[in-house]
């Protein structure tokens, strides 16, 4: 069995190369790909070559092939369908971390049923919406709160999204790009400028992978306020001001990352639970908005510094965009 992947091979340089699967193994699922998404911040790392050498091994994707800086096979967001294994799973549809190939070999137990209420397109925001949760998690948020998302990214706004279903929040999205109003409110949040961000936050999730944008966090949170560090910088170093108030206001910064099950729920949910609650948020059609543009799989080594890269003025950066593959 011939399948296509694509590798990051060089800074800002792709390819599709071709391989030879193996029969599946007795644990293993053959999937033939339906859709894969990309998720544009760790990517973009990944492909510029900017994974630092101490992060190599915690930033393994779980069936990433090839090693940092290159070449490499990254990616986690694929909705493929099942072509082999157990009867009962023939033709089932499901969401795997698997990079961007076109027919792969996964571990069952790695395979999660979507449900039918969530189409292909949408089904990619799985891995993403994971990493929502568990920051929702991190941050505990609290019925009625003022909570601020500084960054109109995929995983900023669908941290929003969960959030500002909680009773009472008021909850405002924060980005330098008007463009993310629409997106934001659709998603049931407010949408602010830096130049008009709200003051006194009491809670506040920083997903910008901008310094900027935690120092703002810095600059409008409230007395006692907790700052989820959602963003990762790779190789940067951020500069805060962390003298002025940020004693005197007795301010919280801490990290999530989606690495570890949030403490509060590691004892009662495993990391399948929280795909598989994922996976069942998806049957909502808001989250249609976060997925796009359609880009075809041969198209994607042409296209990938495109989509990677900082847009031209006046046109939006997409948000997850989608990989579509020939059936």
């Amino acid at each position: 069995m011939k399948a296509r992947a694509l590798w990051a091979v060089a800074p800002g340089i792709a390819e599709i190369r071709e391989e030879v699967l193996p029969e599946p193994g007795p644990d293993q699922l053959l999937l033939r790909t339906l859709a894969t998404g990309i998720s544009r911040g760790t990517e973009r790392l990944v492909h510029a070559g900017r994974v630092p050498e101490g992060q190599w091994d915690a930033m393994r994707a779980p069936l990433q092939s090839g090693e940092f800086p290159f070449p490499v096979k990254y990616g986690y967001a694929a909705v493929g369908r099942v072509e082999a294994g157990p009867p009962e799973k023939i033709g089932q549809r499901v969401f795997c971390l698997h990079p961007h190939q076109d027919l792969f070999l996964a571990p069952a137990a790695m395979c999660h049923v979507v449900p039918a209420g969530a189409p292909d397109r949408r089904a990619v925001l799985a891995a993403n919406l994971e990493t929502a949760l568990n920051i929702v998690w991190d941050a505990a948020p609290l019925p009625g709160e003022r909570i601020l998302v500084i960054g109109a990214g995929v995983v900023g706004l669908l941290a929003a999204w969960l959030m500002a279903r909680i009773p009472g929040t008021a909850v405002t999205v924060v980005d330098t790009d008007e463009g993310r109003r629409s997106v934001a409110e659709q998603l049931g949040a407010r949408f602010a400028t830096p130049e008009d961000c709200p003051d006194e936050q009491e809670l506040i999730v920083h997903a910008s992978a901008n310094p900027a944008g935690l120092r703002q966090a810095l600059s409008h949170a409230a007395f006692e306020a907790r700052i989820l560090e959602a963003s990762w910088f790779g190789d940067r170093a951020v500069s805060l001001p962390l003298g002025e108030a940020f004693h005197s206001r007795r301010l919280t910064i801490r990290s999530t990352q989606v690495g570890a099950v949030s403490p509060v729920m590691r004892h009662r949910r495993s990391y399948a639970d929280r795909m598989a609650l994922a996976l069942s948020l998806l049957d909502s059609p808001a989250l249609d908005a976060l997925a796009g543009p359609v880009v075809p799989f041969d198209d994607l080594p042409v296209r990938m510094k495109d989509i990677l890269g900082t847009p031209p003025s006046g046109q939006l950066a997409p948000l997850c965009p989608v990989i579509t593959y020939a059936s």
